[in-house]
């Protein structure tokens, strides 16, 4: 894709959505943070219903820590591999009380030193939650930027790279909530509403449907 069709493509998705964020609730970079966390291979509407019920009553590390494991797992249970994040929200919760004074550190090496965060994960809080122009490349993203062949690579790490490379500096805060609400919604995995899409003009997608 050449750069006069990228430019196009990014405005009419910038323009269809001037604001976009993340589908989670939250009110604090923490709970994002967390939010994101329990959001691996879960749906985002599934990660809300628990957060909506356990963000009232635990929203600060000190507080998660002081359900204990057993007490948030007991908000927890309905989302996908609770065990295993349930135990990382407490080890990171632990982490952020002893090295960061109960605060998200805005630095990716600090975020991905906490269990169960990786490269994503920091991503989407450093952008989300602190305005960094960083690009958070899940399923969704790696989809659209290689089917219209926005972003081309052949893992997510080359995506985020290209991406990172190709798209101009006033969309890059932005560019990753617009890909994945179109990935969401629009550009879905097996047949995408080409039809309904307002970008389908400009997409190198050979498998068009209507």
């Amino acid at each position: 894709m050449n750069k006069t069709k990228r430019l196009e493509m990014l405005t009419r998705l910038r323009d269809n959505n001037p604001h976009p964020t993340t589908e989670l609730n939250f009110s604090s970079p923490f709970e994002l943070l967390i939010a994101v966390l329990l959001s691996a291979q879960s749906t985002d509407v599934g990660v809300n219903k628990a957060t909506d019920k356990l963000y009232p009553v635990a929203n600060t590390p000190q507080s998660i820590l002081d359900l204990g494991l057993d007490g948030l797992k007991s908000y927890i249970k309905t989302i996908g591999l609770f065990n295993t994040k349930a135990a990382n929200t407490i080890k990171t919760c632990q982490m952020l009380v002893d090295l960061h004074q109960g605060e998200v550190p805005e630095n990716r090496e600090a975020l991905e030193a906490l269990p169960g965060v990786g490269r994503k994960t920091a991503n989407v809080v450093l952008n989300t939650a602190f305005g960094w122009p960083t690009i958070a490349v899940d399923t969704h993203i790696f989809r659209v930027s290689n089917r219209t062949k926005l972003a081309m690579g052949d893992n997510v790490d080359k995506v985020e790279l290209k991406l990172l490379k190709v798209v101009p500096a006033e969309f890059k805060v932005d560019v990753h909530h617009w890909l994945i609400l179109h990935g969401r919604y629009t550009c879905i995995a097996r047949k995408p509403k080409c039809g309904s899409c307002i970008i389908e003009d400009l997409c190198e997608y050979k498998n068009k449907l209507d």
